[in-house]
């Protein structure tokens, strides 16, 4: 293959997404180049506006648009009492997808040991979610992190954090294999989760 420099930075991005390697990418790549007008062009304007448009919320940690307010903190039209906090984006997704829950989404951006991507107890959003149990006065903060070390390891630092304000602190039961990870369990797994979470009890 011709050493095309714009190709091969292309393949080492796109083999950084989750799933992919370099062989998915090259083949990525080809159906890209080979369909510019209707694959190419379109993919290349949308992620310039995402980009652009698009970022996480400071305070809650979801998608939004920077032109607009977050609906998940500024809800005004219905308030929740609860909160269920996930690690990542993608949790979010996946237990909206199951429609087990009714409340709000607090994520984190990771876990407290999560050594790829560099977070550490001041990067993650636990000081925000405090604020917000204070301020919207929420009765269950529904703890969904993944049944890995590191999961585990944030969950009871969260529940450690919040052991002097009044406020139920559940984990999500049974359902979730040792070792697995939210975004990857299926409805029904999340569902038993949800249905047999199970009451924290403060450590003071």
């Amino acid at each position: 293959m011709q050493n095309l420099p714009e190709i091969e930075n292309l393949i080492k991005l796109i083999s950084k997404l989750p799933g992919l390697g370099p062989k998915s990418a090259k083949r990525i790549i080809l159906k890209m180049i080979n369909n510019r007008q209707e694959i190419l062009k379109p993919l290349v304007n949308n992620l310039n506006d995402v980009f652009k448009n698009i970022e996480r919320c400071k305070i809650c940690g979801i998608l939004k648009s920077n032109n607009d307010s977050c609906n998940n903190c500024e809800n005004k039209s219905k308030k929740y009492s609860k909160i269920c906090v996930v690690e990542n984006i993608s949790d979010q997704w996946a237990i909206e997808s199951s429609s087990i829950f009714q409340g709000s989404f607090h994520i984190l951006g990771g876990t407290i040991s999560d050594s790829s991507n560099s977070n550490n107890r001041e990067n993650l959003l636990i000081n925000s979610l405090i604020e917000r149990i204070n301020k919207d006065n929420i009765e269950e903060v529904i703890l969904a992190t993944s049944a890995t070390v590191e999961g585990q390891t944030t969950a009871f630092y969260i529940q450690d954090s919040l052991k002097k304000i009044n406020v139920k602190i559940s984990k999500l039961a049974q359902g979730l294999p040792v070792g697995g990870e939210i975004e990857n369990s299926d409805d029904g797994t999340l569902i038993s989760a949800f249905k047999n979470r199970k009451d924290l009890v403060s450590s003071n």
